[in-house]
C-alpha cells in the first residue's frame, strides 16, 4: 500500500482507495508557536489541500467533551506537532519514531514565589524552608518537571540545592465530569477544567508551603490574585540555562514514518509554519491578537507574560544553542526520573527538511508561502489578507 507500514496506530490514519495519505493529524500545546499561527491563518490546511489534496484535523477532536486528551502518546505515522519539550522527550525515551525539524524559544513568565508574611524575599531565604511542587496522577508530570526545574536552577545559582529546603508534594485531586441536563458542563481537564495552580494556591495561602512556582498566563495571574511577592525572576534572568524549561525550546516534531515516504509534505509543513513564523515580525499587533485566541487570554495578559515583543520570539531554526539546550532538558528529566531510558538528542534531530527550506530561500525564493493554483475548499476562512 505505497509504503504503509503494516504495525502502527491505524485509529485515525485515513488512506484512500489507491492506498495513498489523504489526512494528516496536529497537536499543539495553547502557546505561542508559529504552528499556532500557520493553523489560525488557514495556510497549512490550504497549502495541504493545494499541493496534495490532504485534509488537515486535530489529533484531539472528539465528539465526546468529556474525553481525555493523548498528549503524550501520539502514535500515529500521519501526525505532526509543537508545544512543550517534555512530552517529545517523554515519547521518544519510550520509543516514538519522531523526528524534531524546527526549534522556537520563546520566553515565558516564569517565577519563584512567596507571600509577603513569610519574610522570604530572595531565594536564599529559601534554606530550611518548604517548597511545594504539584503532584499529578498522570504517565508525564511535567508541570512537576517545570517546577523542579525552576527551583533546581535558581537554588543552584545561591550555591543551595533541594537537600536545603523541604519538598512538600502537592496532590492535584481529579475533579470528575460534570453532567447538567445530559450535557456535559465541566471536565477535568483542559479549558472547563480546573485551575492550573489550585494546589499551589490553596497550599500557600493556607500556609502549608512557603513557596511555589508558576508560569505563563495563569501563572501570571496566581501571583497577583495571592499578592504573592516573586523571589526569583526566572524568565527576565540573562542565562538562558537558568530559563531553560519544558517551554524553552518548543520541537516542532513530525513521525519518521511521514518524513520517510512523504518529504514534499513535510517540506511543505515546515515551510508554512517556518513563514508564519517571519509573518509575525512585520505583523505585531495582528500576532498579539491571534495568541491572544491561541492561549485563551486577553491581549494584556499575553503581552504580561510572554513580553511586548513576542512577536520577534515565534522563528524556527535548528541553531546548534538551541538543540544544545534541548539536550540539557532531556538530561535533566533523566536525572530525576521523569524518563528512564535515554537517547541521543542530536540522532533525534533531523536537520534536512529545514535546509532544504533555507536553500530554497537563499536562492530567491522570498515568498515562501506559496499556494499552487487549485480550487479551496468550501468553507475555509481567511484571518487576514
Amino acid at each position: 500500500m505505497n509504503g504503509i507500514p503494516t504495525t502502527m496506530d491505524t485509529d485515525n490514519f485515513m488512506p484512500n482507495r489507491s492506498g495513498r495519505l489523504n489526512q494528516l493529524l496536529y497537536a499543539r500545546c495553547p502557546v505561542p508557536s508559529p504552528l499556532a499561527l500557520a493553523m489560525q491563518l488557514g495556510w497549512i490546511e490550504e497549502a495541504m489541500y493545494q499541493l496534495a489534496g490532504i485534509e488537515v484535523r486535530s489529533l484531539f477532536e472528539s465528539n465526546n467533551p468529556a474525553d481525555m486528551p493523548r498528549h503524550f502518546e501520539i502514535n500515529q505515522v500521519n501526525a505532526f506537532r509543537q508545544g512543550g519539550s517534555a512530552p517529545v522527550i517523554w515519547a521518544k525515551s519510550k520509543h516514538q519514531d519522531t523526528r524534531v525539524i524546527g526549534l522556537t524559544w520563546t520566553d515565558e513568565y516564569q517565577t519563584l514565589i512567596a507571600l509577603p508574611q513569610s519574610g522570604i524575599h530572595q531565594v536564599k531565604d529559601l534554606r530550611g524552608r518548604r517548597i511545594g511542587l504539584p503532584q499529578h496522577n498522570i504517565q508525564l508530570d511535567h508541570s512537576r518537571a517545570a517546577a523542579l526545574r525552576g527551583f533546581c536552577v535558581m537554588l543552584e545559582s545561591e550555591g543551595l540545592s533541594l537537600k536545603d529546603v523541604d519538598i512538600i508534594d502537592l496532590p492535584d485531586h481529579e475533579i470528575p465530569t460534570q453532567v447538567r441536563d445530559g450535557q456535559v458542563v465541566s471536565t477535568g481537564t483542559g479549558r472547563r477544567g480546573r485551575y492550573s495552580y489550585s494546589s499551589e494556591i490553596h497550599a500557600i495561602s493556607h500556609g502549608l508551603v512557603d513557596a511555589v512556582y508558576v508560569k505563563d498566563v495563569r501563572g501570571a495571574q496566581a501571583t497577583h490574585l495571592l499578592g504573592a511577592q516573586v523571589i526569583a525572576d526566572i524568565n527576565h534572568h540573562p542565562d538562558p540555562y537558568i530559563r531553560l524549561n519544558n517551554c524553552t525550546p518548543r520541537p516542532l516534531t513530525v513521525n519518521t514514518w511521514l518524513l520517510d515516504h512523504y518529504p514534499h509534505l513535510v517540506d511543505c509543513l515546515l515551510q508554512q509554519t517556518y513563514t508564519a513564523g517571519e509573518w509575525a515580525l512585520r505583523h505585531p499587533d495582528e500576532t498579539l491578537s491571534l495568541l491572544s485566541r491561541e492561549v485563551g487570554w486577553s491581549e494584556s495578559w499575553v503581552s504580561y507574560a510572554y513580553g511586548k515583543e513576542v512577536h520577534r520570539s515565534l522563528q524556527l531554526d535548528l541553531g546548534q544553542e538551541n538543540i544544545k539546550r534541548l539536550g540539557l532538558y532531556k538530561d535533566f528529566l533523566l536525572k530525576y526520573h521523569f524518563i528512564e531510558q535515554d537517547f541521543s538528542v542530536s540522532q533525534w534531530i533531523d536537520p534536512e527538511p529545514m535546509e532544504r527550506l533555507l536553500k530554497q530561500l537563499k536562492h530567491g525564493n522570498k515568498r515562501s508561502r506559496v499556494l499552487l493554483n487549485s480550487k479551496r475548499p468550501a468553507g475555509f476562512s481567511r484571518l487576514i489578507h
